[in-house]
């Protein structure tokens, strides 16, 4: 028996010409080619996605932004690079396109209660108050245990000075999570913008427990009790601040001024000079100590300093109130004067005293 010498290559599968299928061979031949591109697709969007997330955790908003929207135009069903993209946008300060990213997401996802909150939180971004308020309320509604809506919700109450609706609402976020310092201490913010000082306090002091880390929410107790001619309390308050955080300078700027209410020029002028040593454009601090000059009778260094606060803001009414009175020492009454007006027409109180006092128009 002869044994043939042969090579096996099995059977060979050529592919046949579309013209050669049957109806069915056609249906799953298509349904196999749309498959892989589909996955191809969203593979190729998946990469762009994981890619903008890298970015996005480096702060790189532009490049993050960037790969969301590659990775939404690889696959526009996967509405997760939308909403990132938005976040992105909202991050960077480009409101008006984190809008238009949130409209596409609210189209796919009307009842997603975060893109709601994000779309408001741009409208709150280009100050359409109006619009960022229905779109928390929108969030609210369709997810009433998320503290955040509540929170931007209050803040956006408190920049329209709506001080008892925002605490209304910082207290719906502390029913949600008592453990959020900020939620107290804006609410005492709050109370304390309503004259309610005790409450502020109160308010303030839980925050301050809940995070010791918070140099801020000492700075609010000092200010309050200052407001509350409690000079001592107040400047306890100001040295706990600066024991947290020693390069805190509104926490210095706010000691000084307290020790001017207690006639502690040099005290005052020390603490203004080191806001100012770090915070060289900080310009209160610069008219601040030009009040503290005048206190002490140094008129021309009263003078640069109020000078150089304007020349910082001009639209700065104290500093404008400051440098007339160290004119008028220095015998310039008629440069006092333009001062004091200038300050009236700011809507200074105390301009619109001096001027009438002093002066002819």
């Amino acid at each position: 028996m002869l044994t043939l010498a042969v090579s096996f290559f099995g059977f060979i599968a050529m592919a046949q010409p579309d013209s050669d299928l049957t109806p069915e061979e056609k249906a799953y031949s298509d349904s196999i080619a749309n498959l892989n591109e589909t996955n191809a697709a969203i593979e190729k969007s998946q990469t762009a996605y994981n890619a903008g997330i890298e970015m996005f955790k480096q702060k790189k908003y532009e490049g993050a932004i960037s790969k969301f929207k590659e990775s939404y135009a690889s696959d526009n069903n996967f509405t997760p690079a939308l909403y990132n993209m938005a976040i992105a946008q909202n991050k960077s300060e480009k409101y008006k396109d984190a809008i238009k990213t949130l409209d596409a997401l609210v189209e796919k996802k009307p009842a997603y209660s975060k893109a709601f909150f994000q779309r408001g939180r741009a409208y709150q971004g280009i100050k359409d108050y109006v619009k960022a308020e229905e779109d928390y309320e929108k969030s609210i509604k369709l997810d009433a245990k998320n503290p955040k809506a509540y929170y931007n919700y209050a803040t956006l109450r408190f920049l329209q000075k709506d001080y008892e609706g925002a605490a209304s609402k910082f207290s719906k976020v502390i029913e949600l999570n008592a453990s959020d310092a900020y939620a107290y201490n804006d609410r005492g913010s709050c109370y304390r913008m309503m004259g309610e000082y005790a409450k502020a306090i109160k308010d303030y002091e839980t925050a301050a427990r809940k995070n010791e880390s918070l140099a801020f929410v000492l700075n609010n107790i000092g200010t309050t009790k200052t407001k509350m001619k409690a000079y001592d309390d107040a400047l306890a308050a100001f040295n706990r601040a600066l024991s947290v955080d020693a390069k805190f300078y509104l926490a210095y700027n706010n000691r000084g001024v307290t020790e001017m209410k207690m006639e502690r020029w040099d005290d005052a002028i020390k603490d203004f000079t080191k806001c100012i040593e770090i915070n060289s454009s900080y310009a209160p601090a610069y008219s601040n100590r030009a009040g503290a000059y005048f206190k002490a009778g140094k008129y021309k260094e009263a003078k640069k300093d109020a000078d150089k606060a304007i020349s910082l803001d001009k639209g700065f009414a104290d500093a404008y109130v400051n440098r007339g009175m160290a004119k008028e020492m220095l015998r310039d009454m008629n440069g006092a004067c333009e001062d004091w007006h200038k300050a009236k027409e700011l809507g200074s109180e105390l301009g619109k005293v001096y001027n009438s006092a002093n002066c002819s128009n």
